[in-house]
């Protein structure tokens, strides 16, 4: 089942149960608390915590969403990814928690032929709030727990687990909840038997429902906190990861390798010269993947509007681009590659967002532009790089000494334009660190005589004597 179908297949579901189709909110959402929409619930947050009323009952969506602490990790695991799309579906004030498992039961394990997802119930676990975890809660979620028996899942296969995994709030006094998540069993060649208590990459968490129904009070950290009651309103709000749907659907091993990544990974093989999969190293198929990530999620951010800068939201767009040049030149492409990850991640996205065939050009022009910029930037830079590396290996300290310079990395940073990211990357791949706090002092100091250099301007007088010399 295509990840567009999966999509498609879950609005209309929600849509046929009264629920309001919602279009995906621009990962610029005006939310001053985020660099980048992260979650599918963001849109609806006022509405969710009551600070404004709901325009609607029942509400369903994919948002898009990136989240950008995952960027160092994109590729050494089978499920982080910066861009993703969250399923959801919302009650504000409306049905609550037995429906919320009803319907979510029933669509995973409905059959195809009816508009389900096809899921054999035999693999389906889940997750409730357990006993003992907070006094409010003495049993745990009864509720939830009731419910799932009732729908069918064995006793066996629902394991109750702390606050930390199965109640949800926001960190500070707010609206909260218990919460249940459901898991596919990929099978013991992902690992142990044991639910998702003992391997949560066999047991692979596909949908978290939140039971919004308690306001938090004052504590510390996720299970230290009192609950001061029930809120006047209870709220629905799910969250089903469409990628790895498309994962377990599809039969790969992981989210790199769905319908929507995997033309990008051929078309990088096809410049490279490169082989993903079982015969590559771990080094060579992490490449490929943040090939394939980076290209998708750089692609949908230029789309939202973002441009490659130096801080904030256009850094780290210019992060993930230049983390693609560079993965795709370790993996041996000899020039120019953006167009083609670019227009390739473009087809496989246009069909569930047909947007971006009217802003195609746009992007194309962004990216190259990019590349062309960084390859030079790259060449001299990697070339600095490896002879501070030489030298330090060559030098009677070899054995011991791990650490590049900070001065070196500033010169990196300040003369050749690389981001210290970067050289943070290429330096672990070396097996060395980075004297950062030698870096920071030299980029203070850089601070410190641009500062004075700006005030001089300001304040001084021009040296006339040259002309007047001329006079």
């Amino acid at each position: 089942m295509r990840t567009a179908e999966i999509g498609q297949r879950f609005l209309t579901f929600f849509e046929e149960r009264g629920h309001d189709v919602v279009p995906s909110a621009s990962l610029l959402y005006n939310d001053p608390t985020l660099l980048f929409v992260n979650a599918g619930m963001v849109p609806f947050k006022n509405y969710l915590m009551g600070v404004e009323p709901a325009p609607w009952q029942r509400a369903t969506s994919i948002q898009k969403c990136v989240r950008t602490l995952d960027i160092d990790e994109v590729g050494r695991t089978t499920r982080h990814g910066t861009f993703f799309q969250m399923l959801g579906n919302f009650s504000f004030g409306d049905y609550f928690k037995t429906d919320a498992i009803e319907w979510a039961w029933e669509l995973v394990t409905g059959p195809t032929s009816e508009g389900g997802l096809g899921f054999d119930p035999a693999k389906i676990w889940v997750t409730v709030l357990g006993p003992g975890f907070h006094p409010d809660y003495p049993d745990g979620d009864v509720e939830a727990r009731r419910t799932w028996l009732k729908v069918g899942v064995p006793a066996e296969h629902i394991q109750g687990r702390s606050l930390a995994d199965n109640y949800w709030h926001m960190g500070v006094p707010g609206p909260g909840g218990p919460c249940s998540e459901i898991y596919v069993d990929r099978g013991p060649q992902f690992g142990p038997d044991g639910g998702p208590e003992a391997d949560e990459d066999r047991y692979m968490e596909i949908w978290n429902l939140v039971f919004m129904q308690n306001e938090r009070g004052e504590g510390i950290g996720k299970g230290n906190f009192e609950i001061v009651g029930e809120l006047p309103k209870k709220n629905i709000d799910t969250g089903l990861g469409i990628e790895r749907v498309a994962c377990i659907l599809q039969g790969v091993d992981n989210v790199y390798e769905t319908d929507l990544l995997r033309p990008v990974i051929d078309v990088a093989e096809e410049l490279t010269g490169a082989t993903y999969g079982d015969k590559a190293s771990q080094e060579d198929n992490i490449r490929f993947r943040v090939v394939a990530d980076h290209s998708r999620t750089g692609m949908m951010l230029i789309l939202d509007g973002v441009t490659p800068g130096n801080e904030g939201r256009g850094y780290i767009l210019r992060r993930l681009l230049r983390r693609i040049i560079r993965s795709a030149k370790l993996l041996g492409a000899k020039g120019a590659t953006m167009e083609r990850f670019m227009n390739t991640v473009m087809d496989t996205m246009t069909p569930s967002y047909p947007e971006i065939a009217d802003n195609r050009e746009r992007i194309l022009r962004v990216a190259i532009n990019e590349e062309k910029a960084f390859l030079k930037t790259l060449e001299s830079g990697t070339k600095l790089f490896d002879e501070a590396v030489d030298d330090l290996r060559s030098t009677h300290r070899a054995k011991t000494q791990k650490v590049l310079s900070g001065d070196k990395a500033f010169e990196l940073h300040d003369t050749y334009g690389f981001p210290i990211d970067l050289t943070l990357e290429m330096a672990q791949e070396a097996g060395l660190d980075v004297d950062m706090e030698g870096f920071n002092a030299a980029m203070g100091e850089q601070r410190r005589r641009a500062k004075a250099d700006n005030q001089a301007k300001k304040h001084g007088h021009t040296d006339l004597s040259l002309y007047r010399d001329w006079v």
